[in-house]
Protein backbone atom coordinates (compact mmCIF):
# COMPACT_ATOMS: atom_id res chain seq x y z
CA UNK A 1 0.00 0.00 0.00
CA UNK A 2 1.06 3.50 -0.71
CA UNK A 3 1.67 5.82 2.26
CA UNK A 4 -0.83 8.61 2.84
CA UNK A 5 0.32 11.95 1.44
CA UNK A 6 1.91 14.36 3.95
CA UNK A 7 0.06 17.69 4.46
CA UNK A 8 1.63 20.75 2.95
CA UNK A 9 3.63 22.42 5.73
CA UNK A 10 3.53 25.83 4.04
CA UNK A 11 -0.27 25.74 3.77
CA UNK A 12 -0.48 24.67 7.40
CA UNK A 13 1.70 27.58 8.49
CA UNK A 14 -0.44 29.95 6.40
CA UNK A 15 -3.62 28.70 8.06
CA UNK A 16 -2.07 29.10 11.50
CA UNK A 17 -0.96 32.66 10.72
CA UNK A 18 -4.42 33.51 9.39
CA UNK A 19 -6.07 32.05 12.48
CA UNK A 20 -3.69 33.97 14.77
CA UNK A 21 -4.25 37.25 12.91
CA UNK A 22 -8.02 36.78 12.87
CA UNK A 23 -8.10 35.97 16.59
CA UNK A 24 -5.94 39.02 17.36
CA UNK A 25 -8.18 41.30 15.30
CA UNK A 26 -11.29 39.94 17.02
CA UNK A 27 -9.79 40.63 20.42
CA UNK A 28 -8.90 44.17 19.30
CA UNK A 29 -12.47 44.73 18.10
CA UNK A 30 -13.78 43.37 21.40
CA UNK A 31 -11.68 45.84 23.40
CA UNK A 32 -12.65 48.87 21.28
CA UNK A 33 -16.33 47.87 21.07
CA UNK A 34 -17.39 49.83 24.22
CA UNK A 35 -15.64 52.99 23.02
CA UNK A 36 -17.09 52.54 19.53
CA UNK A 37 -20.58 52.03 20.95
CA UNK A 38 -20.32 55.18 23.08
CA UNK A 39 -19.02 57.12 20.08
CA UNK A 40 -21.96 56.00 17.96
CA UNK A 41 -24.52 56.74 20.70
CA UNK A 42 -23.23 60.10 21.93
CA UNK A 43 -21.54 61.55 18.82
CA UNK A 44 -22.72 60.09 15.52
CA UNK A 45 -26.37 59.58 16.53
CA UNK A 46 -26.85 63.14 17.97
CA UNK A 47 -25.24 64.68 14.87
CA UNK A 48 -27.52 62.71 12.57
CA UNK A 49 -30.62 63.52 14.63
CA UNK A 50 -29.78 67.22 14.81
CA UNK A 51 -29.86 67.34 11.01
CA UNK A 52 -33.25 65.63 11.11
CA UNK A 53 -34.70 67.85 13.87
CA UNK A 54 -33.68 70.96 11.91
CA UNK A 55 -36.48 70.30 9.42
CA UNK A 56 -39.22 70.06 12.06
CA UNK A 57 -40.94 72.43 14.47
CA UNK A 58 -40.27 70.28 17.51
CA UNK A 59 -40.11 71.12 21.20
CA UNK A 60 -38.13 68.06 22.26
CA UNK A 61 -41.11 65.94 23.31
CA UNK A 62 -43.36 63.60 21.37
CA UNK A 63 -43.23 62.56 17.72
CA UNK A 64 -41.91 64.59 14.83
CA UNK A 65 -45.18 65.63 13.24
CA UNK A 66 -44.78 69.23 12.08
CA UNK A 67 -42.43 69.27 9.09
CA UNK A 68 -41.37 72.83 8.21
CA UNK A 69 -38.68 72.22 5.62
CA UNK A 70 -36.10 74.99 5.50
CA UNK A 71 -38.13 77.46 7.57
CA UNK A 72 -35.91 77.02 10.63
CA UNK A 73 -32.82 77.76 8.54
CA UNK A 74 -34.45 80.86 7.03
CA UNK A 75 -35.49 82.14 10.45
CA UNK A 76 -31.98 81.60 11.79
CA UNK A 77 -30.39 83.46 8.90
CA UNK A 78 -32.81 86.38 9.36
CA UNK A 79 -32.34 86.58 13.13
CA UNK A 80 -30.05 89.51 14.09
CA UNK A 81 -29.39 87.94 17.50
CA UNK A 82 -27.89 84.89 15.76
CA UNK A 83 -25.56 87.08 13.72
CA UNK A 84 -24.63 89.01 16.85
CA UNK A 85 -23.69 85.71 18.54
CA UNK A 86 -21.83 84.65 15.41
CA UNK A 87 -19.84 87.90 15.38
CA UNK A 88 -19.04 87.55 19.08
CA UNK A 89 -17.80 83.99 18.52
CA UNK A 90 -15.49 85.19 15.75
CA UNK A 91 -14.24 88.10 17.87
CA UNK A 92 -13.52 85.74 20.76
CA UNK A 93 -11.70 83.32 18.44
CA UNK A 94 -9.58 85.97 16.70
CA UNK A 95 -8.44 87.69 19.88
CA UNK A 96 -7.80 84.45 21.75
CA UNK A 97 -5.68 83.00 18.93
CA UNK A 98 -3.88 86.27 18.19
CA UNK A 99 -2.83 86.76 21.82
CA UNK A 100 -2.52 83.23 23.15
CA UNK A 101 -0.58 81.43 20.39
CA UNK A 102 2.45 83.78 20.07
CA UNK A 103 2.73 84.35 23.84
CA UNK A 104 2.56 80.59 24.42
CA UNK A 105 5.45 80.18 21.97
CA UNK A 106 7.60 82.70 23.85
CA UNK A 107 6.81 81.07 27.20
CA UNK A 108 7.58 77.64 25.74
CA UNK A 109 10.98 78.87 24.54
CA UNK A 110 11.66 80.27 28.01
CA UNK A 111 10.63 77.05 29.78
CA UNK A 112 12.70 75.00 27.34
CA UNK A 113 15.89 76.99 27.95
CA UNK A 114 18.71 75.02 29.53
CA UNK A 115 19.43 77.76 32.08
CA UNK A 116 15.82 77.89 33.33
CA UNK A 117 15.34 76.48 36.83
CA UNK A 118 12.12 74.91 38.11
CA UNK A 119 10.77 74.23 34.62
CA UNK A 120 8.59 71.32 35.69
CA UNK A 121 7.00 73.39 38.46
CA UNK A 122 6.17 76.27 36.13
CA UNK A 123 4.80 73.96 33.44
CA UNK A 124 2.55 72.27 35.97
CA UNK A 125 1.40 75.59 37.37
CA UNK A 126 0.50 76.91 33.92
CA UNK A 127 -1.23 73.68 32.91
CA UNK A 128 -3.43 73.45 36.04
CA UNK A 129 -6.24 75.67 34.64
CA UNK A 130 -6.58 73.30 31.67
CA UNK A 131 -7.60 70.38 33.87
CA UNK A 132 -9.84 72.53 36.06
CA UNK A 133 -13.57 72.32 35.31
CA UNK A 134 -14.50 75.23 33.07
CA UNK A 135 -17.84 75.85 34.74
CA UNK A 136 -16.13 76.07 38.12
CA UNK A 137 -13.59 78.51 36.68
CA UNK A 138 -16.43 80.62 35.29
CA UNK A 139 -18.19 80.78 38.65
CA UNK A 140 -14.98 81.69 40.46
CA UNK A 141 -14.22 84.42 37.92
CA UNK A 142 -17.74 85.74 38.26
CA UNK A 143 -17.07 86.18 41.96
CA UNK A 144 -13.61 87.71 41.45
CA UNK A 145 -14.86 90.28 38.93
CA UNK A 146 -18.13 90.96 40.71
CA UNK A 147 -19.16 94.56 41.24
CA UNK A 148 -20.08 94.02 44.90
CA UNK A 149 -17.09 92.95 47.03
CA UNK A 150 -15.34 91.36 44.09
CA UNK A 151 -11.70 90.63 44.87
CA UNK A 152 -10.45 92.39 41.74
CA UNK A 153 -12.32 95.59 42.62
CA UNK A 154 -11.17 95.40 46.24
CA UNK A 155 -7.52 95.24 45.15
CA UNK A 156 -7.90 98.14 42.71
CA UNK A 157 -9.67 100.25 45.34
CA UNK A 158 -6.96 99.64 47.93
CA UNK A 159 -4.13 100.64 45.61
CA UNK A 160 -6.08 103.66 44.40
CA UNK A 161 -6.47 102.84 40.71
CA UNK A 162 -10.26 103.22 40.82
CA UNK A 163 -12.59 105.40 42.94
CA UNK A 164 -15.62 103.10 42.91
CA UNK A 165 -16.29 99.46 42.08
CA UNK A 166 -16.65 98.55 38.41
CA UNK A 167 -19.17 95.98 37.20
CA UNK A 168 -16.69 94.22 34.92
CA UNK A 169 -19.08 91.50 33.75
CA UNK A 170 -22.17 93.72 33.75
CA UNK A 171 -20.83 96.47 31.51
CA UNK A 172 -20.99 96.28 27.72
CA UNK A 173 -17.57 97.93 27.56
CA UNK A 174 -15.67 95.40 29.66
CA UNK A 175 -17.61 92.10 29.66
CA UNK A 176 -16.18 90.70 26.42
CA UNK A 177 -12.66 91.78 27.39
CA UNK A 178 -12.85 89.86 30.68
CA UNK A 179 -14.28 86.76 28.97
CA UNK A 180 -11.45 86.81 26.41
CA UNK A 181 -8.76 87.24 29.07
CA UNK A 182 -10.17 84.40 31.18
CA UNK A 183 -10.44 82.21 28.07
CA UNK A 184 -6.80 82.89 27.25
CA UNK A 185 -5.71 82.02 30.78
CA UNK A 186 -7.88 78.89 30.93
CA UNK A 187 -6.50 77.18 27.79
CA UNK A 188 -3.01 78.70 27.75
CA UNK A 189 -1.38 75.59 29.20
CA UNK A 190 -2.54 73.38 26.34
CA UNK A 191 -0.97 75.64 23.71
CA UNK A 192 2.18 75.71 25.83
CA UNK A 193 2.39 71.91 25.73
CA UNK A 194 1.89 71.91 21.96
CA UNK A 195 4.70 74.40 21.46
CA UNK A 196 7.01 72.55 23.85
CA UNK A 197 6.45 69.32 21.91
CA UNK A 198 7.31 71.10 18.67
CA UNK A 199 10.40 72.82 20.07
CA UNK A 200 11.79 69.65 21.63
CA UNK A 201 11.46 67.83 18.30
CA UNK A 202 13.81 70.28 16.53
CA UNK A 203 17.29 68.97 15.65
CA UNK A 204 19.75 70.14 18.31
CA UNK A 205 22.82 69.69 16.12
CA UNK A 206 21.50 72.39 13.77
CA UNK A 207 21.41 74.90 16.63
CA UNK A 208 24.87 73.87 17.83
CA UNK A 209 26.30 74.36 14.34
CA UNK A 210 24.72 77.80 14.11
CA UNK A 211 26.12 78.80 17.52
CA UNK A 212 29.60 77.70 16.43
CA UNK A 213 29.22 79.95 13.38
CA UNK A 214 28.48 82.86 15.71
CA UNK A 215 24.67 83.12 15.47
CA UNK A 216 23.00 85.06 18.27
CA UNK A 217 19.89 83.92 20.16
CA UNK A 218 17.71 86.26 18.09
CA UNK A 219 19.18 84.93 14.84
CA UNK A 220 18.63 81.33 15.99
CA UNK A 221 14.99 82.15 16.69
CA UNK A 222 14.41 84.03 13.45
CA UNK A 223 16.25 81.84 10.96
CA UNK A 224 16.00 78.36 12.49
CA UNK A 225 13.31 78.06 15.16
CA UNK A 226 10.52 79.94 13.39
CA UNK A 227 10.91 78.31 9.93
CA UNK A 228 11.09 74.81 11.42
CA UNK A 229 8.07 75.43 13.66
CA UNK A 230 5.80 76.69 10.87
CA UNK A 231 4.15 73.26 10.25
CA UNK A 232 3.63 72.69 13.97
CA UNK A 233 2.43 76.26 14.40
CA UNK A 234 -0.13 75.77 11.63
CA UNK A 235 -1.58 72.77 13.45
CA UNK A 236 -1.66 74.69 16.74
CA UNK A 237 -3.38 77.58 14.97
CA UNK A 238 -6.00 75.21 13.54
CA UNK A 239 -6.71 73.51 16.88
CA UNK A 240 -6.83 76.82 18.73
CA UNK A 241 -9.25 78.40 16.27
CA UNK A 242 -11.63 75.44 16.15
CA UNK A 243 -11.67 75.08 19.95
CA UNK A 244 -12.19 78.82 20.45
CA UNK A 245 -15.22 78.79 18.14
CA UNK A 246 -16.97 76.47 20.61
CA UNK A 247 -17.02 78.35 23.89
CA UNK A 248 -20.05 77.60 26.03
CA UNK A 249 -19.55 76.66 29.67
CA UNK A 250 -17.18 79.54 30.41
CA UNK A 251 -19.56 82.17 29.01
CA UNK A 252 -22.62 80.45 30.47
CA UNK A 253 -21.13 80.52 33.97
CA UNK A 254 -19.66 84.03 33.77
CA UNK A 255 -22.19 86.17 31.89
CA UNK A 256 -24.87 83.89 30.36
CA UNK A 257 -24.38 85.89 27.16
CA UNK A 258 -25.02 89.29 28.76
CA UNK A 259 -25.05 92.15 29.21
CA UNK A 260 -27.38 93.00 26.31
CA UNK A 261 -26.09 89.94 24.38
CA UNK A 262 -22.62 91.52 24.33
CA UNK A 263 -20.93 88.18 25.17
CA UNK A 264 -23.55 85.96 23.55
CA UNK A 265 -21.91 83.10 21.63
CA UNK A 266 -23.49 80.75 19.10
CA UNK A 267 -23.26 77.79 21.48
CA UNK A 268 -25.05 79.80 24.18
CA UNK A 269 -27.62 80.95 21.60
CA UNK A 270 -28.35 77.32 20.64
CA UNK A 271 -28.61 76.25 24.28
CA UNK A 272 -31.00 79.10 25.06
CA UNK A 273 -33.52 77.93 22.48
CA UNK A 274 -33.13 74.20 23.09
CA UNK A 275 -32.76 73.79 26.86
CA UNK A 276 -33.14 77.06 28.74
CA UNK A 277 -36.81 76.52 29.55
CA UNK A 278 -37.69 80.19 28.91
CA UNK A 279 -40.98 79.62 27.12
CA UNK A 280 -41.51 76.62 24.88
CA UNK A 281 -38.31 74.86 23.85
CA UNK A 282 -37.49 75.01 20.14
CA UNK A 283 -35.19 72.08 19.55
CA UNK A 284 -35.81 72.13 15.81
CA UNK A 285 -34.83 75.78 15.49
CA UNK A 286 -31.79 75.28 17.74
CA UNK A 287 -30.74 72.28 15.62
CA UNK A 288 -30.95 74.41 12.46
CA UNK A 289 -28.72 77.06 14.06
CA UNK A 290 -26.29 74.34 15.13
CA UNK A 291 -26.18 72.86 11.63
CA UNK A 292 -25.48 76.25 10.05
CA UNK A 293 -22.76 77.05 12.55
CA UNK A 294 -21.28 73.57 12.16
CA UNK A 295 -20.99 74.12 8.41
CA UNK A 296 -19.19 77.43 9.01
CA UNK A 297 -16.77 75.81 11.47
CA UNK A 298 -16.17 72.96 9.03
CA UNK A 299 -15.34 75.42 6.22
CA UNK A 300 -12.93 77.30 8.50
CA UNK A 301 -11.34 73.99 9.53
CA UNK A 302 -10.93 72.91 5.90
CA UNK A 303 -9.34 76.22 4.93
CA UNK A 304 -6.94 76.11 7.85
CA UNK A 305 -6.28 72.41 7.18
CA UNK A 306 -5.27 73.39 3.65
CA UNK A 307 -2.87 75.90 5.21
CA UNK A 308 -1.40 73.12 7.35
CA UNK A 309 -0.96 70.91 4.27
CA UNK A 310 0.71 73.69 2.31
CA UNK A 311 3.12 74.57 5.08
CA UNK A 312 3.95 70.90 5.61
CA UNK A 313 4.58 70.48 1.88
CA UNK A 314 6.90 73.48 1.84
CA UNK A 315 8.92 72.01 4.67
CA UNK A 316 9.25 68.69 2.83
CA UNK A 317 10.31 70.51 -0.33
CA UNK A 318 12.95 72.46 1.58
CA UNK A 319 14.40 69.25 3.01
Amino acid sequence: MEAAPQPNKRAKRTRLKFHYRTTKELWCLLFIAPQLLLFLLFTIYPIFMSYLYAFFNWNGYGPLNEFVGFDNFKETLLDPIFWNAFRNSLVFMVWLVAIQVPIALLVALLLNASWMRGKIFYRTLIFLPVVTTTAVVGLVMRFLFGAYKGMFNEVLLKIGLIDKPIDWLGSVDTAMLIVILVGIWKSFGMKLIYWLAGIQSLPKDLFEAARIDGASALQLFRYITVPLLIPVGSVILLLSAVNALHVFDLVKAMTDGGPAFKTDMVDVYIYRYAFSGKGEARVGFASAAGVLYGIVVMVISLLMGLLVKLTGGRKSAQH
